[in-house]
């Protein structure tokens, strides 16, 4: 198992890892992607572990259900314990998203999961993420 610093949500029914330092919009793109239907796993830490050769993320008990939200404090909501992982979304900087990326694959605990880069401010980041997240690899070209 491995502790890393990142937010978990589950859009329909598939498990995305937002990762990016503190302050780049980890938890405010969760709150958007809450509020499009998706569910809250675990805000700031997510423990990573494999299971039958999926990566499943977990909120640790500590933390289950919190999602800090800055300028109102941290509030208590539904969540689900754990979710398998499907794509891991690294928040970026504008700039610095490709228009056109080259598929991107990253390394968790062993294993090989599809990632991309987001810029979580742009209005479109929340139906983007879940487009990548649920839409077949054959889907998309690059």
């Amino acid at each position: 198992m491995e502790i890393v610093h990142a937010t978990a949500i589950a859009i329909d029914g598939k498990g995305v890892l937002l990762r990016g330092p503190s302050g780049s919009g980890k938890s405010d793109l969760a709150l958007r992607l809450l509020e499009a239907g998706g569910v809250l796993v675990g805000d700031d830490r997510i423990a990573l572990s494999v299971r039958d050769d999926f990566v499943v993320a977990r909120v640790p008990e500590t933390i289950a259900g919190k999602l800090e939200i800055r300028g109102l404090g941290i509030v208590h909501l539904p969540y689900q314990a754990e979710t398998r992982v499907a794509l891991v979304a690294d928040l970026v900087e504008r700039g610095e998203v490709e228009r056109l990326p080259q598929k991107r694959m990253v390394e968790l605990v062993g294993q090989m999961i599809p990632a991309i880069q987001l810029n979580p401010f742009e209005e479109s980041a929340v139906a983007k993420l879940k487009m990548a997240a649920t839409l077949e690899p054959s889907k998309i070209e690059t």
